[in-house]
């Protein structure tokens, strides 16, 4: 074999393994994380289906793949191999999942530095949280007295679950009826 064949074989193994490993750990989770007495679908649904689309969608690129190259074999007046088929279906299908692991990549990396106000993917939702934690301990009556009223930011959620000192229960009547 040639040192490109080489290569193909070492980037379809690796491609295959990692493949594997996705479905490995989809296949643990749902054996660790299952619920006795319900239904895998009902807990699982998004990966399965998920899993399933790919393979379906790999196979029919498969096929898609065969028909191209047997027709490109054709026209050329060449016979058809297996292992040249092989070969093409590999290379298309690592650049396949060179682009969508780049396209990936480039999302984590940049949603990590980034925010884009309103998308749940954002870092701006504390923000949003501390906002209505500070709405709601104000109208409680329970604000901490450090903290100004005036001073939109002088309020944060605490660091660790450790930072928060919990008020003593208010204990005057009735609450009045909420509008």
């Amino acid at each position: 074999m040639s040192p490109g064949a080489w290569m193909m074989l070492l980037a379809a193994v690796v491609a295959l393994a990692s493949l594997l490993v996705v479905v490995f750990a989809l296949v643990r989770s749902i054996r660790n994380h299952h619920t006795p007495g319900r239904s895998v679908w009902r807990e699982f649904g998004l990966g399965l289906a998920l899993m399933l689309l790919f393979f379906g969608t790999w196979v029919a690129h498969a096929i898609a793949e065969w028909q191209t190259y047997t027709d490109e074999q054709q026209a050329h007046g060449e016979s058809t191999s297996a292992g040249d088929f092989v070969s093409a279906f590999a290379q298309s299908t690592l650049e396949n999942w060179q682009s969508e692991f780049l396209q990936l990549f480039a999302f984590v990396a940049l949603s990590a530095l980034f925010i884009h106000k309103g998308s749940a993917e954002s870092k701006d939702t504390d923000e949003k949280i501390e906002a209505s934690l500070r709405r709601i301990e104000e109208r409680l009556g329970t604000l901490p007295p450090e903290v100004s009223r005036d001073d939109p930011h002088g309020w944060e959620l605490p660091h660790t679950a450790l930072d928060v000192e919990i008020p003593a229960p208010v204990t005057s009547g009735p609450r009045p009826p909420s509008s």
